[in-house]
């Protein structure tokens, strides 16, 4: 990683150490429901990625380490065996471990026509992530009332198509948490700035598409938020801390397999 381990580690648990909770942080498994926390941690610090695109220099990585960007895919180990997944147009492609399972559904109602969607699981049915295409742009509103904390804890470039314009960045394979009564993180790739200033109303897992192609997205999620008590969390991510949410990033293998996954992606323009 860019930022050793030990460096960003200790920024991140200061950061979260008044964050306290009685639950384990959420499962990637889509009957899980997060349980109301006692969080009170800071909030997550106020550089990003993100923020850069709006700046002189889109590439400037952030320099403060408990918002730094990951220069290299997680180190962790990935699964020994892989295999290639491909719609029988070729259109997209991607890499995923032997043992998952992927496997083409019905795209979303209100799709572009053409439209996809890939479902992604282990091999116990456990939900990974989505590959959709051919989503119609849409745009979000956010009062300021309704801004949260957030961070990115992981982002690396990936080479896909999208689209160039305001908050628009080159798309990058991600991993960002969210600060609500738990920190709520999640993966996907995206080209369209999170938000001004550290804070969001929500963050989109999505790529802004070339004129007329749609966007398109691969994710756990579409859109992470800070979720309220009785809402269901999974596929996302729930933690106590900053701490564990980094170390996730850095130590678990099952995200090593995520970020091998959505970097493999490739998109026929």
């Amino acid at each position: 990683m860019a930022t050793s381990w030990g460096l960003r580690t200790a920024a991140l648990l200061l950061a979260g150490a008044l964050a306290t909770g009685c639950s384990a942080p959420g499962g990637g498994g889509p009957a899980m429901t997060a349980q109301p926390g006692t969080s009170t941690g800071t909030g997550p610090g106020p550089s990003s990625p993100e923020d850069t695109a709006q700046s002189s220099d889109p590439a400037a990585t952030p320099v403060n380490p408990a918002a730094s960007s990951s220069a290299a895919p997680s180190q962790a180990a990935t699964a020994a065996a892989w295999k290639t997944f491909a719609d029988p147009a070729r259109t997209v492609s991607f890499d995923l471990p032997e043992e998952w399972i992927a496997q083409s559904v019905t795209p979303d109602e209100g799709t572009f026509q053409g439209a996809l969607k890939i479902e992604v699981k282990k091999q116990d049915g456990t939900f990974v992530a989505a590959l959709r295409t051919g989503l119609p742009p849409s745009e979000s509103v956010c009062p300021d009332a309704g801004k949260k904390p957030y961070i990115v804890i992981s982002s690396v470039p990936v080479d896909l198509p999208g689209a160039t314009g305001e908050n628009i960045i080159a798309p990058h394979a991600v991993f960002r948490v969210i600060q609500g009564y738990r920190y709520f993180g999640s993966y996907g790739i995206t080209n369209i700035v999170g938000g001004v200033d550290g804070k969001a109303c929500e963050l989109r897992n999505v790529v802004r598409g070339p004129a007329g192609k749609g966007d398109y997205s691969f994710g756990d999620v579409g859109v992470i938020k800070a979720f309220a008590p009785d809402e269901k969390v999974a596929p996302a991510k729930a933690f106590d801390t900053l701490g564990q949410a980094a170390k996730y990033v850095d130590e678990s293998s099952d995200f090593a397999n995520v970020q091998r996954m959505l970097m493999s992606l490739e998109i026929k323009n």
